[in-house]
Order: C-alpha cells, then sequence, then structure tokens
C-alpha cells in the first residue's frame, strides 16, 4: 500500500490565518473560505481539475484589500504540494496544459524541478474579474513557485473576458500539477540524472 500523499498546515502572521490541509491522490473535493468570493471559485476549480482535496480556511485583512489573502495562501498551497511529494520518488515531474474557456486559451507548463521560477506573459491591461484584480493571478502562482519550488510558465494567449482569463490560468496550473504529480510506474526513483529533486 502507498504511502497517503497529504499535507496539512497552519499559518499565522499580522496579515493573515491559514489553515489548509491538502491530499494530492484526492479526487477534487474542496471546502473553500478564504473571504474572497471569487478566489474561492477559483480554489475550488482548482481542487476539482487537479483532482486534489482540498480544505482551506483563510482569514485575512481583506478590509484592506485580497492581496495578502490570495498571496498567503499560494505560499501555504505551494508548502503542502512540496511537503506531500516528499522524495518526488517515481513522479512524472513535468506537466503541461492548453486550457480553453470560451474566447480565452492559456497555457501553463510546470517542473517540480526543485528550482522556483515563474515565468508568467500576459498583455499589457489584461482584463481584471470583476472582483479579482489580475495582477492577482500572478502573485498567487508566484507564491505556489517559490513555496512549492517548481519552475512554472503561465502564458495568456488570448482572451477578452477577466473572469475566463483567470479561470482559465486556475484550470490550467491544476492541470499541469496534476500530471507533474502522478506516479508513473515506469519512472524508478527520482526522475532526475542528479538522482535528487
Amino acid at each position: 500500500m502507498s504511502t497517503p500523499r497529504t499535507a496539512s498546515r497552519s499559518r499565522k502572521t499580522a496579515e493573515t490565518s491559514i489553515e489548509l490541509s491538502i491530499d494530492i491522490d484526492g479526487s477534487g473535493v474542496s471546502k473553500i473560505d478564504t473571504g474572497v468570493p471569487f478566489f474561492d471559485h477559483m480554489l475550488t476549480l482548482f481542487s476539482k481539475h487537479g483532482l486534489f482535496d482540498l480544505n482551506v480556511k483563510t482569514v485575512g485583512d481583506i478590509e484592506v484589500d485580497s492581496h495578502h489573502t490570495i498571496e498567503d495562501t499560494g505560499i501555504v498551497i505551494g508548502d503542502c504540494i512540496r511537503e506531500a511529494l516528499g522524495t518526488k520518488e517515481g513522479i512524472r515531474r513535468y506537466g503541461c496544459c492548453y486550457l480553453p474557456m470560451d474566447e480565452t486559451l492559456a497555457r501553463v507548463v510546470v517542473d517540480l524541478s526543485n528550482r522556483p521560477h515563474l515565468e508568467f506573459r500576459a498583455p499589457a491591461g489584461t482584463a481584471s474579474a470583476p472582483n479579482m484584480p489580475f495582477t492577482l493571478v500572478e502573485e498567487f502562482c508566484r507564491a505556489v513557485s517559490s513555496n512549492l519550488r517548481a519552475n512554472i510558465h503561465v502564458e495568456l494567449l488570448y482572451g477578452r473576458d477577466g473572469h475566463h482569463i483567470a479561470e482559465a490560468i486556475f484550470k490550467g496550473l491544476a492541470r499541469a500539477l496534476r500530471d507533474a504529480c502522478e506516479k508513473d510506474p515506469r519512472v524508478k526513483g527520482i526522475p532526475s540524472t542528479k538522482e535528487a529533486l
């Protein structure tokens, strides 16, 4: 029987208080409450399409704005996925997704390399969702990349509607991570010639 790939974490700062747990071999069940309804919607999609069982309770200083809530939740998600992956033995390591959402197309590519880097490309003036600035989509991805220690490339190929754009990126990230985290029975040990990730 394989070891469960789960993790949970509590993180408290002067700006946010977060309780979060994840099972990366789940079925996409989630319970999300961040105080930012659109972000809750995005994390629910992230869980569903990544097949991650995800529980999130974030209390943040949303009277200021939603920046700290979104960034700090991304930090903890990245931390927890990294912990759940353990030694990374047998994983695919790489994941890629082209995600269409009506008029929008996004591409997300992931390498669980232990070298954090986010390449986030979108045209200047890209539309925001009605209740979440587009800049915070990038901040979320950066927080996940830095704390998961993953190389993540996100590119908005085209799109007009801010809701669709954010949704395509969150779903694309979920699917790319799902592929990268999955076990491949043909992979023996660590998927790197360095024999470490």
